[in-house]
């Protein structure tokens, strides 16, 4: 009789330490990345390294592989204040050309949220004015993050091939 008391104490015991320790936060950011698309510049920041043989590596043409890694600023003016990088890739995945599958890491440098990470995973549909992919995890201060973000283009500038997009995060986290 003593032991399933006992069990239960423990059983009892861990709920409480569980339930006190599950402080979810939820923490909104908007962030402005700093893309520069110009292929063979040397301040490109997004360019493509892979495609189908025989076409040319286009943000439209399926099969085209980009490699990122975009400053991302406080405001939109791109001598603001750096927060981190968006490093990662994204690949145009439909057919169409019409959609890309995006796997980003959002690496911040800024004080408050210094060597923390943001990770987002998911098909963003370009020609739309909100693109929405999830918020799939994160480290240090986000971490076991989960949540959304959208990305607006806020700026563009085709002869240039620099653009500004504001990134919204919705994230929840320990």
């Amino acid at each position: 009789m003593a032991l399933p008391n006992l069990l239960l104490v423990l059983v009892a015991a861990m709920t409480i330490y569980l339930v006190e320790g599950t402080d979810l936060k939820e923490t909104k950011l908007s962030l402005y990345l700093q893309d520069i698309s110009a292929f063979g510049a040397a301040n490109a920041t997004a360019v493509p390294v892979a495609g189908i043989a025989g076409k040319a590596w286009t943000f439209a043409q399926f099969g085209t592989l980009y490699v990122t890694d975009d400053n991302i600023t406080k405001t939109p003016d791109r001598n603001s204040a750096r927060v981190g990088q968006a490093q990662g890739m994204y690949v145009t995945a439909g057919l169409d050309g019409l959609n890309s599958h995006v796997m980003v890491s959002i690496v911040f440098t800024n004080k408050e949220y210094n060597g923390s990470t943001i990770q987002l995973q998911g098909i963003s549909k370009k020609f739309e004015a909100v693109r929405e992919v999830s918020v799939v995890a994160g480290t240090g201060k986000f971490r076991f993050a989960r949540g959304y973000a959208t990305f607006e283009t806020y700026f563009l500038d085709i002869p240039a091939q620099y653009s500004v997009i504001r990134c919204n995060v919705t994230v929840q986290h320990y």
